[in-house]
């Protein structure tokens, strides 16, 4: 008898599968044997060139999320630009080698350590451009204030105008550069002006900025544009994020501020009454034609014209002995962005993590380190550096928020000191110093993006007023801030660090 129910069993189970097997299409079994087959693949073909920690985020994706997973790694998950695009920038490339190429890498007379000199050599190798002096005239912390210098500026140009900024708005606090543009191109003096497409294009009457720019006999490009009825299409969030304005080859302007009204013009923003905080410097000197060569180099990508780019040495003979700027102290331009297939960035950061001693300063918006830098900061502070990192309180971006908040357990174990701007404001100032010996600042931020997918312009300096300039912003961030503490932080509810975990896992989806 028991034998027998056993049979029964047996053969009412191999009824119920012999069911689902006739219900099933044949085309149930494609969908299937294609999924497992895509999957194969992905395992094989996603790891290639990629970081460890990128390739198991995008092979989760892959396998958790059948298809859908495989779909948004074919559309975001290449971190190239297409192969015309990768042409021009190496032609790029080879013009600022040219022109740099029969430069020492720091002009004579200048004394730096021999870890100095080893990141002078590292930034030179992996972007071909040399340190050379360089002079600060100011360090702008006001965002109007900062805009209002540069419109002026701009009223002294002579020939000609380069902009480069990522995001544009034409709004009542931005009316005054773009009337000092107008009032240039009036003048005959030649207007470049570049902005980002995409991190432009939901902002206020951005469609309406191309037709204004040329009203004013100003040419202009959207940058990286994303316009798939004209076969321009790419990764979509590659994205330019260099901020640089230029006048006649003799002053520039660069840092982290974009042009465009503080509060960014959304209503969200402005019923929280949220302001962006950020730095803009004012340089002159030979490293003004650093500054103006990494312009060129995004414009010969954009338009396809070559702008005559001069050697910093070849500045400095051309000038009268009395208006000679040969720089106050020793600076370097670091480019950084797809066209840079050796993260000059994120080797800079870690570097100068790796030199840190005493004191180790990061402000960043968006602090989301590869496992490279996360290991530098926090052995940083297991060796005894004093590491301070000034973030925001309440990030803009929530999802990136999340992914920030999941490295902060971690860094406060090690003896990081976190530091966060109260809300509403959004600390978006990008800088770091080491032991007052090594100070950066520009347009990158401390996280994957900024390291790997953004085109970035970063200054170093060695020495002098830039570096104490940035001590002394970063001193009054400190007196604002909040110092967070790991019991506090402890407290937080589970939803939040479960939201946090996932997050983190998204940063490294490159």
């Amino acid at each position: 008898l028991h034998l027998s129910i056993r049979r029964q069993r047996q053969m009412c189970i191999r009824d119920r599968v012999m069911s689902l097997v006739d219900q099933l299409q044949w085309y149930h079994f494609v969908i299937i044997g294609l999924d497992y087959l895509l999957k194969f693949i992905a395992l094989g073909w996603v790891p290639s060139k990629r970081r460890p920690s990128s390739a198991m985020a995008w092979l989760l994706a892959i396998f958790l999320i059948p298809f859908i997973g495989i779909l948004l790694f074919f559309l975001i998950g290449s971190p190239q630009v297409n192969k015309r695009r990768h042409e021009i920038q190496m032609r790029a490339n080879e013009l600022i080698r040219d022109m740099a190429r029969e430069e020492p890498d720091m002009p004579e007379g200048r004394e730096l350590t021999d870890e100095q000199q080893s990141m002078v050599q590292l930034n030179r190798k992996l972007t071909s451009l040399p340190a050379v002096g360089g002079t600060l005239h100011e360090l702008y912390s006001d965002y109007a204030e900062s805009i209002r210098k540069m419109a002026q500026t701009i009223d002294t140009a002579k020939n000609y105008v380069n902009v480069q900024i990522y995001i544009m708005a034409w709004d009542e606090t931005t009316d005054v550069f773009f009337q000092a543009l107008a009032r240039a191109a009036d003048r005959g003096v030649k207007v470049r002006l570049m902005y980002d497409h995409v991190g432009s294009m939901k902002y206020p009457e951005s469609h309406l900025l191309g037709r204004k720019l040329d009203r004013l006999d100003i040419e202009w490009y959207a940058m990286l544009p994303l316009k798939p009825w004209r076969w321009k299409f790419r990764r979509p969030d590659l994205r330019n994020h260099r901020k640089v304005v230029v006048v006649d080859g003799e002053r520039a302007f660069m840092g982290s501020q974009n042009m465009i009204d503080a509060s960014y013009l959304m209503s969200g923003n402005l019923k929280l009454g949220r302001q962006w905080v950020d730095i803009m410097g004012e340089f002159t000197g030979p490293i003004v034609t650093e500054i103006n060569s990494v312009f060129a180099l995004d414009w010969f990508a954009e338009s396809g014209e070559s702008l005559d780019l001069i050697a910093p040495t070849d500045l400095a003979q051309e000038l009268d002995d009395e208006d000679k700027d040969v720089g106050e102290e020793l600076m370097q331009v670091l480019p950084s962005g797809p066209g840079f297939t050796t993260d000059p960035n994120l080797r800079m950061f870690v570097s100068m993590v790796h030199h840190a001693k005493e004191h180790l300063q990061i402000v960043s918006p968006y602090f989301i380190p590869d496992e490279s830098l996360l290991e530098a900061v926090t052995t940083a502070a297991y060796r005894g550096v004093r590491v301070e990192l000034y973030v925001s309180e309440k990030a803009d971006q929530a999802m990136v928020g999340h992914a920030q908040a999941s490295y902060y357990e971690e860094l406060l174990e090690a003896g990081v000191k976190i530091y966060q701007y109260p809300a509403p404001a959004v600390l978006h100032t990008k800088a770091a110093i080491a032991d007052k010996e090594v100070a950066v600042m520009g347009s990158s931020n401390m996280d994957m993006r900024s390291f790997g997918l953004n085109y970035e312009i970063t200054m170093v300096s060695f020495e002098g007023k830039l570096m104490n300039e940035l001590d002394r912003v970063i001193q009054g961030y400190k007196d604002t801030s909040k110092k967070l503490t790991k019991e506090q932080w402890a407290k937080r509810p589970w939803h939040q660090k479960y939201v946090d975990n996932v997050a983190r896992l998204t940063s490294a989806l490159q």
